[in-house]
C-alpha cells in the first residue's frame, strides 16, 4: 500500500502492518551534539501525553474522597503508584525505542493469532471502559459551565472528534504543546486552591509514609475502607492504555538505528521527559487529595460526585478556612474546578483515540481513520451514561450524581482484568537480552523493582475485584447478593490468572523461537563470512 501515491483511495478499514502510528513516526527531528536543555526540548512532549492518563477524570473523586475520609493517610500510596508509573512508562517507552515495534506490535509478534484477539478485545474494552469516565467527566464540565442539559452535553462529547480532525492536520509536535498548556492549567487551578486552604504541610509530609493503616480493612468511612480506597487510587492511576501508547509516540522522533549511542540518547531524553512530566501528574493527584483534606471540612462534603465537590466550592458552610470562604463567594473556586475537569476530559480524548489505533493496528493489523475510530469507540461508550441518565430520570438530583459517579468508578472495573496482560509481557520483553541486546535490556535492579511492581498491583487489584464487583449491586446488597458478587470476582480471577499463564508460555516460546532465528541467521552469515575468506585464500594462493 502506497500512501504517498495520489491515486491510493483510502478505505474506512485497511490492513496495517507497518511502523506504529506510521503518519507520524519518526518525524520529529531532534538536534545532535547540542546542549542538554535544547536536547531535552526536543524530546519533551511524549511524556505529556501519557501523563494525561495518570490525571484523568477517573482519578478525581478517589482522591479528594480518600482526603475526606482518611485525612493524609492515602498520600503514600499516590506516591508508590506514581513511582511504580515512572518504571512502567520508561519500560514501555525503551521498547518502542530499541525494538521499534509498540506494545500490541511486540505481543502480537510473539503469540499466537488467537492469544493476540483476546487480548486486542481486552485492551479495547479497557480503552472504552477510560472513555465512560471521559464523558462523563466532559459532559458533567459543559453542564456545570453552560447549564447544557446532560443528555445534550453526552451528545455534544461525541462531537470533540471534530477537534480532534483539526488536531491532525495542525502536527504532532503542536498537538504535544496543547496538552501541556492543559496540563498546565490544571496544575494551576489547584496549585491555586490548595495554596488558599492553607494545609498542614507536616501531615502532608508525614502521609507520604506507609504505614499499617494504608491498607487495613477498617474504619468504615462512607462505605470506603482504607484498603478499598488504596485500590481505587491505584486501579484509577496506573492504566493499562498508557503502556501501548508510550511505546508507540516515543517512536516520534528521528534518530539513527543503526548507531547505539544515539539510541541510548533517546532512551536517556525520552526517560527524562517522562519522569517530569509523570512528576507533575504526581503533584495533581497529590493536591487532589490534598483538597479533600484541606479545602472542605471534614466528611462535609455528602456527594463525592463532580456535581457535589462543584457546588461544595461554592458552599460556605462545607469550606475549612476564612480566606476560601470569601474567593468561594465569587464562584471563582467551583467555576475553575469545571473548567479543570474539562481540559481533563479533552486531553484524554486526544491519547485515548491514538492508544487505540496503536492497539488495532498492532494486534489484527488493522487501520481506521482517526476520526472514525473516535466516533465508533465514543457513540459505545456513550450507551451506558445515556441509560444511567435515563434511568434515574425519575430520582432526587443527588440519586442522579451518585449513579452517575457509581458508573464511572464501576467502569474502572475492568481496568483491573487488563493491566496485568500489558505489565507481565512489559516486563518480560524489556528484560530479554534476545529482544533488547545487552546494553538495553534492563538491569537486575530494574527487573526485581519491576516484578515487584507486576505482582503487587496484580494481587491487589485481584484482592479488591469482590468487592469491586459487590458494588454493582448498590449501597447495601443482601447478603444472596454479596455470594453472587464474590463468585463471579472467584471465577473472573481464575480466567484472569489462566490467561496470564498462556501469556507467558505464548511469550517465553515467541522468544525462544526468535532467539533461534537469530541464531540461524547468525551462522549463515558466518558461513557466508567464511567461504569468502576460503575464497580470497584460495585466490591468492593460486595467484
Amino acid at each position: 500500500m502506497n500512501e504517498n501515491n495520489p491515486n491510493h483511495r483510502h478505505k474506512l478499514i485497511e490492513y496495517a502492518n507497518g511502523p506504529s502510528l506510521e503518519e507520524i513516526n519518526g518525524t520529529v527531528k531532534v538536534p545532535k551534539g547540542k546542549g542538554f536543555w535544547r536536547t531535552l526540548f526536543a524530546y519533551s512532549g511524549p511524556g505529556a501525553l501519557v501523563a494525561v492518563g495518570y490525571m484523568d477524570p477517573g482519578n478525581w473523586s478517589t482522591s479528594i474522597t480518600g482526603g475526606q475520609n482518611f485525612q493524609y493517610l492515602l498520600m503514600s500510596v499516590i506516591l508508590m503508584s506514581s513511582l511504580i508509573a515512572m518504571l512502567l512508562q520508561y519500560m514501555a517507552a525503551k521498547l518502542g525505542i530499541v525494538t521499534r515495534m509498540d506494545l500490541a506490535q511486540a505481543i502480537r509478534a510473539r503469540t499466537s493469532k488467537t492469544l493476540g484477539i483476546i487480548l486486542w478485545i481486552m485492551t479495547e474494552l479497557a480503552i472504552m471502559a477510560t472513555d465512560i469516565a471521559e464523558v462523563i467527566g466532559a459532559a458533567i464540565a459543559l453542564y456545570l459551565l453552560f447549564h447544557i442539559p446532560l443528555v445534550i452535553a453526552v451528545f455534544i462529547t461525541v462531537f470533540d472528534v471534530l477537534l480532534l480532525l483539526l488536531l491532525t492536520r495542525i502536527g504532532f509536535r503542536k498537538i504535544e504543546a496543547i496538552v501541556v498548556c492543559l496540563i498546565l492549567v490544571i496544575l494551576f487551578i489547584f496549585v491555586y486552591q490548595v495554596a488558599l486552604s492553607d494545609p498542614n504541610w507536616g501531615a502532608v509530609i508525614q502521609g507520604f509514609v506507609p504505614n499499617a493503616k494504608t491498607f487495613a480493612t477498617s474504619p468504615q468511612i462512607g462505605g470506603e475502607t482504607p484498603l478499598s480506597g488504596a485500590l481505587g487510587i491505584i486501579g484509577a492511576t496506573v492504566m493499562p492504555h498508557n503502556l501501548y501508547l508510550h511505546s508507540a509516540i516515543s517512536q516520534t522522533r528521528k534518530i539513527d538505528h543503526n548507531d547505539p549511542d544515539d539510541v541510548a540518547a533517546a532512551v536517556r531524553f525520552t526517560a527524562w521527559d517522562s519522569n517530569i512530566q509523570l512528576t507533575a501528574a504526581f503533584f495533581v493527584n497529590a493536591l487532589l487529595l490534598i483538597m479533600g483534606v484541606a479545602v472542605f471540612k471534614t466528611g462535609a462534603v455528602k456527594d463525592p460526585s463532580f456535581f457535589g465537590l462543584f457546588h461544595a466550592l461554592s458552599d460556605t458552610s462545607k469550606l475549612s478556612n476564612p480566606l476560601l470562604i470569601s474567593v468561594a463567594k465569587s464562584g471563582v473556586l467551583s467555576i475553575l474546578f469545571a473548567v479543570a475537569l474539562l481540559a481533563s476530559g479533552q486531553n484524554s480524548t486526544i491519547t485515548g483515540t491514538l492508544t487505540g489505533q496503536v492497539i488495532m493496528e498492532g494486534f489484527i493489523h488493522m487501520r481506521m481513520p482517526l476520526w472514525a475510530r473516535r466516533l465508533v469507540t465514543r457513540l459505545i461508550s456513550v450507551v451506558p451514561v445515556l441509560i444511567t441518565v435515563g434511568m434515574t430520570t425519575g430520582e432526587t438530583e443527588i440519586q442522579q450524581h451518585v449513579a452517575l459517579n457509581n458508573l464511572m468508578n464501576n467502569s474502572q472495573v475492568f481496568l483491573a482484568f487488563a493491566l496485568p496482560f500489558s505489565m507481565l509481557p512489559l516486563l518480560m520483553m524489556t528484560g530479554s537480552r534476545v529482544e533488547m541486546g545487552k546494553r538495553f535490556k534492563n538491569s537486575v535492579i530494574l527487573q526485581i523493582l519491576g516484578w515487584i511492581s507486576v505482582i503487587g498491583l496484580t494481587f491487589l487489584n485481584m484482592y479488591g475485584l469482590p468487592d469491586s464487583i459487590t458494588d454493582f449491586f448498590g449501597d447495601n446488597p443482601a447478603a444472596a447478593q454479596v455470594q453472587t458478587a464474590h463468585l463471579i470476582a472467584y471465577i473472573l480471577i481464575a480466567i484472569v490468572l489462566a490467561l496470564l499463564v498462556w501469556t507467558i508460555i505464548d511469550l517465553y516460546r515467541g522468544n525462544q523461537r526468535y532467539a533461534a532465528a537469530l541464531a540461524e541467521k547468525a551462522a549463515e552469515a558466518k558461513a557466508k563470512e567464511d567461504a569468502s575468506a576460503k575464497g580470497v585464500s584460495t585466490n591468492g594462493s593460486a595467484n
